[in-house]
């Protein structure tokens, strides 16, 4: 909060004047045994909180006035009770003032936070570029903590020579704690998107990376780590889509007004308990249609839940909708939600959305004269 501007939306800002015309009003048209002067004291702290440093000294300096003009309307100004009056609005500007200053620092302060953290979001989990090919791609991630900016999800986007690689992953844990383990896990997908030959491998390297820097953990977060992940993998002319599920939320298919789960035919572990079962499932493949649009999110969006508790289901929510690219796709879920919740979503969510043109046919050659 700056000397002339207040974060505070108007009706908030409001308040300080409406309390001091109260003051006055209750003062001149009640018994004289009731006053106005606490309403004053009040109305200078409220000032001090909502209001900028300007205008809270304003707001101030106009109670000190009226307190001064009551306590002549009951003659009680040069005495001690009138001067215990004006003191104690003098306070109370005082310490509006005070506070005022303190959540100008406070904000300050919240501010570099922000301005450090989106840097570093940026730095760690860059945006994708918009188009790889025949492929448009968009991605859209909100934080649980909001100060913070930055969390526990993934995505990635990577093209190799077995084509098109997609990565996104839910790392156990939130705000800064998880950001070690993200930035260990895009590390290993940009590296083993380009050598893994098939998408097993590929979550195998991830999970041997992840391992690894789990074991210079300690205590909970060395035994009880682990990752949702799902990759997928688009064949060199994006006709072709493999999936590889490893207990992460199923990506959606959308064609037209349908949506379709993409549920993995044969479940797997999070990365970090495969040793728990040594059996690893095989991806699956689907075709996606030319202007089709693949939806890939994480469990902020399916465990985001309305007043009645009732957890968001966007096969239900996006049917019968037809979008014209990722972007739209991406809009429209993250608005829905937001509705859906009302605005009080505590868990992370990031959304990874690409959908795919053919490329337009080549024009006939034209007849050369004979």
């Amino acid at each position: 909060m700056d000397r002339l501007s207040s974060p505070w939306p108007l009706p908030v800002r409001c308040i300080p004047p409406v309390l001091v015309l109260t003051a006055v009003l209750f003062d001149l048209f009640t018994p004289i045994d009731y006053h106005g002067g606490p309403l004053l004291a009040a109305a200078c702290v409220t000032a001090g909180a909502v209001l900028s440093f300007l205008a809270a000294l304003l707001l101030t300096t106009g109670a000190l006035g009226a307190i001064v003009g009551l306590t002549v309307r009951h003659e009680s100004f040069g005495h001690v009770l009138g001067a215990a009056e004006i003191g104690n609005v003098l306070l109370a500007g005082l310490i509006g003032l005070a506070v005022n200053r303190l959540v100008a620092r406070y904000g300050r302060s919240l501010a570099t936070v922000r301005t450090v953290s989106e840097a570093a979001q940026r730095a760690i989990l860059p945006t994708p570029p918009e188009r790889m090919g025949p492929l448009d791609i968009a991605v859209r991630y909100r934080a649980a903590q909001s100060e913070a900016r930055i969390g526990g999800d993934v995505y990635a986007v990577e093209d190799s020579p077995y084509g098109t690689r997609l990565l996104i992953g839910d790392v156990r844990g939130k705000g800064l704690g998880a950001v070690a383990a993200v930035s260990v896990l895009l590390g290993a997908f940009r590296e083993a998107a380009e050598w893994a030959p098939d998408l097993p491998e590929l979550a195998g390297r991830l999970e041997h990376a992840l391992a690894r820097e789990g074991a210079r953990r300690s205590g909970e977060d060395q035994t009880e780590g682990f990752t949702t992940a799902l990759v997928a993998e688009f064949s060199a002319d994006c006709r072709t889509l493999r999936l590889l599920n490893r207990g992460h939320p199923a990506p959606y298919l959308l064609v037209g007004g349908t949506v379709v789960a993409l549920n993995a035919v044969e479940p797997d572990l999070p990365l970090g308990m495969g040793q728990l079962n040594g059996h690893r499932s095989a991806p699956d493949t689907h075709v996606l249609p030319p202007g089709g649009s693949l939806l890939l999110i994480t469990d902020g969006v399916t465990e985001a839940r309305d007043r009645s508790g009732v957890f968001y289901d966007p096969a239900v929510r996006l049917a019968g909708r037809g979008f014209q690219g990722p972007r739209e796709v991406i809009d429209a879920l993250v608005g829905d939600v937001e509705e859906w919740t009302g605005g009080s979503g505590t868990d992370d969510m990031a959304v990874l959305a690409v959908s795919y043109h053919s490329p337009a046919a080549p024009a006939p050659a034209a007849a050369r004269p004979g």
